[in-house]
């Protein structure tokens, strides 16, 4: 890429961004050598690892990549066969130990559809070695202490050097609590004078404390002496700390050899740690900046929706909608100064430049980019005194670069083209490159405040205007691009709203030329009718928004009274069946007061009773079962769909079960069998029927059938009773049956000589709830009871 586009485009600040998000140096490595590239495949890996590495940030947090050091150094010394120091081999644990957590974090708790996650990917490529990471964490303490249990040896080591102290500690505290020395102190206490235990003496009574002296105070009033009874031992301590600091360097070689054996794998691991750590930063910064990974695409093109330049405030940018490659490959932006004009550009060859080094950008989802091979840029004023180089000069060198080294797969971003010299030259001159760059198919980005440019834009295929929005009204720019319309320099209506007097302003205009001024008119006329169909456009949409809303309000209303409306009747339904099980009780009741008195010898007077009463008893049944029947309350239902010969329907305007014996005409009739009829019905008055669901709601309303009385027996014993006796109880006792929902019952009449079975029979015959019946089988009591199946 042009290093000096990466220059002006400002690239160099979001990777500063970019480092600050990092938590190595190894991974600062990694962002300094950054560098865009023009790759596709390239390009969409560097997307994918951003991308990936966002998902671990959104499902688990933080990254724990406490404990990454560069340890390279090290690696290299024990390659060569070094015995690291005790803060090397703390380091070198750390990155164990960091690796470890690290490929914990990435392949625990993963979902099954991650596989070919980048980032997971490289956890399970780091390596393990909880030996070594747990031998050196043993041994060391900190970067300047090996622990006593780092061997046995040298725990015991120090034990004794211990012991030891504490004897001489013992000794010396004794000589300077003595009634005999304490005089001769400068103070009672016991020190250290080169690893040996010394007591300090008055300089004037050194003769008196024999023993070795082994420094004197600055002010030489105090003597520091050895005295000749803790020698000996001063010495064994002195052998001690030789032995231990070889067990000590034997303990750094043992581990520094265990490094060395796993060197390789160590450099792999530091390795992947970097490139975690510098793809985590990507990721990091993308959610900081609200960014995601827009499509790639073959074609070299710029389709942007509201993108946001990444080094503005998020708050206050205005985002800009951009396009550029499709139906055109050169875009003229004009508009007034500080408008947003140069912003835009930057934004654009910024984006550009993040996308190819593998940063997500602050945009939209619809956002589409192609993959440029460079980009260049001619932003700024880089006058130069050393060189001669005028502001007109300097941009001129900039471009003659650019058409000398850009191609179809370029981007051009041109900012204030052909400024800095006289404006009817710079004008020509400006059109002659965008005509260069136009027919090479070069994409192109270009502002000024040239009409020429304007009008050479508006008439000329393959370019397109664009202008910057401005509100005359507060003199501030609105930074909003809007392609296809171009840009009023609004230089006499600002120079009237800050005050200029109006006569100036008329005389200014005449020296307009009269296309000049038809130009200007027609930008003012674009920019109302513009103004005037947004507004419009806004009020569409408020007015739009309100008729969904009332829409969703009406329907929501609408369902609200269906619903209603089968809540009442269904209560409707209820307490009316529930009037006919109170109606029936009463019945009941009553039935039975009649069959006590016909027991008691009234019998001819109650024969018609008996009967009536039991009829009605039998239409309370009908009433209530119809009321079961239709406490389901019917709703329109869709037309069935693909109805086939053979299929189960419901005609709705009869309420009538039939079967399809044709598929639908076009115009929508069907032929059906209902009984023995054959008619046409349109496929609208048909419901299908599901025949699973269709036994489920047999069975509610068995079950709702079912409370309507007490539990009744399976069998009824009328053994012992007379013929009139027992068929009034047969009666009442399959009447109970049926309502208490039983399908089966058995009556036990004895055998005996068969007259009051003959006689249950033929009662049976005429009942209206009998379905079939007959003699008990072997086992079930054969001739001595009658097995009766019941119907509702």
């Amino acid at each position: 890429m042009d290093g000096r586009a990466i220059r002006v485009l400002e690239l160099d600040k979001i990777f500063d961004k970019l480092r600050e998000r990092t938590v190595s140096t190894l991974g600062q490595e990694h962002v300094d050598s950054l560098r865009p590239v023009a790759d596709f495949y390239e390009v969409k890996a560097r997307q994918k690892e951003t991308l990936d590495a966002a998902a671990y940030l959104w499902r688990k947090g933080s990254v724990p990549f406490g404990g990454i050091h560069d340890i390279r150094s090290s690696l290299k010394r024990v390659e060569l066969g070094s015995v690291l120091g005790i803060g090397e081999l703390m380091r070198t644990g750390d990155v164990l130990r960091c690796g470890r957590i690290i490929r914990q974090f990435l392949t625990n708790d993963i979902p099954n559809e991650w596989e070919g996650n980048i980032v997971l990917e490289l956890g399970r490529q780091i390596s393990v070695f909880r030996h070594v990471e747990d031998a050196i964490s043993n041994a060391i303490i900190s970067e300047e202490e090996i622990s006593d249990h780092a061997s046995p040896e040298l725990y015991s080591i120090r034990r004794s050097i211990r012991n030891k102290q504490d004897e001489i500690k013992d000794k010396l505290s004794s000589i300077i609590r003595s009634a005999e020395y304490r005089k001769l102190m400068q103070d009672a206490v016991v020190t250290l004078r080169g690893d040996r235990y010394v007591i300090p003496v008055k300089q004037e009574h050194r003769s008196q404390v024999p023993g070795l002296v082994h420094d004197i105070s600055s002010s030489g009033a105090t003597v520091f002496i050895e005295p000749l009874s803790v020698v000996e031992a001063n010495n064994e301590i002195k052998a001690l700390l030789i032995k231990e600091q070889r067990e000590i360097e034997r303990i750094l070689a043992q581990l520094s050899s265990m490094v060395a054996e796993i060197r390789n794998e160590l450099s792999v691991n530091l390795e992947i740690l970097a490139r975690l750590d510098f793809i985590f930063a990507k990721a990091k910064l993308a959610m900081d900046m609200d960014a995601i990974s827009p499509r790639l695409v073959s074609e070299k093109v710029i389709k942007i929706k509201k993108g946001r330049h990444p080094l503005l405030d998020r708050i206050k940018v205005v985002p800009i909608d951009l396009e550029l490659g499709t139906d055109y490959t050169t875009l003229v932006v004009t508009g007034p100064n500080t408008g947003g004009k140069t912003v835009t550009l930057k934004t654009a060859g910024l984006f550009v430049l993040m996308l190819q080094s593998g940063l997500h950008i602050p945009c939209e989802t619809g956002t589409e980019f192609g993959i440029f091979g460079n980009v260049y840029a001619d932003i700024g004023d880089e006058q130069s005194i050393e060189q001669s180089l005028s502001t007109f000069s300097s941009h001129m060198k900039n471009i003659v670069s650019i058409l000398k080294n850009a191609d179809e797969d370029s981007l051009v971003l041109l900012d204030e083209l052909g400024a800095g010299t006289d404006p009817t030259e710079g004008a020509a001159l400006a059109i002659s490159i965008l005509e260069r760059l136009t027919a090479r198919g070069i994409r192109t980005m270009a502002t000024t405040h040239y009409s020429e440019l304007k009008i050479y834009a508006m008439t000329t295929k393959g370019v397109q205007n664009a202008s910057c929005e401005f509100d005359v009204e507060t003199l501030r720019p609105t930074y909003r691009l809007l392609i296809g319309i171009p840009g009023k320099s609004n230089a006499f209506a600002i120079s009237q709203k800050l005050g200029l007097d109006s006569s100036l302003i008329d005389r200014a205009k005449e020296f307009l030329t009269k296309d000049n001024i038809k130009f200007e008119d027609v930008l003012s006329e674009i920019e109302k009718n513009r103004i005037k169909a947004e507004k419009d456009k806004e009020s569409a949409q408020v007015s739009k928004k309100e008729i969904e809303a009332l829409k969703a309000e009406i329907e929501m209303e609408r369902e609200k009274l269906e619903k209603e409306k089968s809540k009442i009747i269904s209560k409707a339904k209820e307490e009316a069946r529930s009037i006919i099980i109170d109606a029936r009780y009463q019945a009941e009741e009553l039935l039975q007061q009649l069959k006590d008195l016909y027991e008691k010898g009234y019998k001819e007077s109650l024969d018609k009773e008996l009967n009536e009463a039991r009829t009605g008893l039998r239409r309370l049944d009908s009433l209530e079962e119809s009321m079961v029947e239709s406490y389901k309350v019917r709703e329109f239902v869709e037309p069935p769909e693909d109805l086939k010969p053979g299929e189960s329907v419901i005609m709705l305007n009869l309420n009538q079960r039939a079967v399809v014996l044709d598929k639908p005409d076009k115009d929508g009739q069907v032929l059906v069998q209902a009984g023995i009829m054959k008619v046409n019905v349109h496929i609208s008055q048909l419901k299908r029927v599901d025949e699973q669901k269709e036994s489920l709601e047999k069975m509610t309303r068995a079950r709702v059938a079912g409370v309507k009385t007490h539990s009744v027996k399976t069998e009824l014993d009328i053994r012992g009773l007379n013929v009139e006796e027992a068929l009034v109880k047969v009666d009442k006792y399959i009447d109970d049956a049926v309502i208490a929902g039983l399908n089966e019952v058995t009556i036990i009449h004895g055998k005996g000589t068969g007259i009051l079975r003959k006689a249950v029979q033929d009662f049976l015959k005429g009942h209206a709830h009998v379905k079939t019946f007959r003699l008990g089988k072997y086992g079930e009591g054969e001739t001595g009871v009658t097995v009766v199946e019941l119907q509702r």
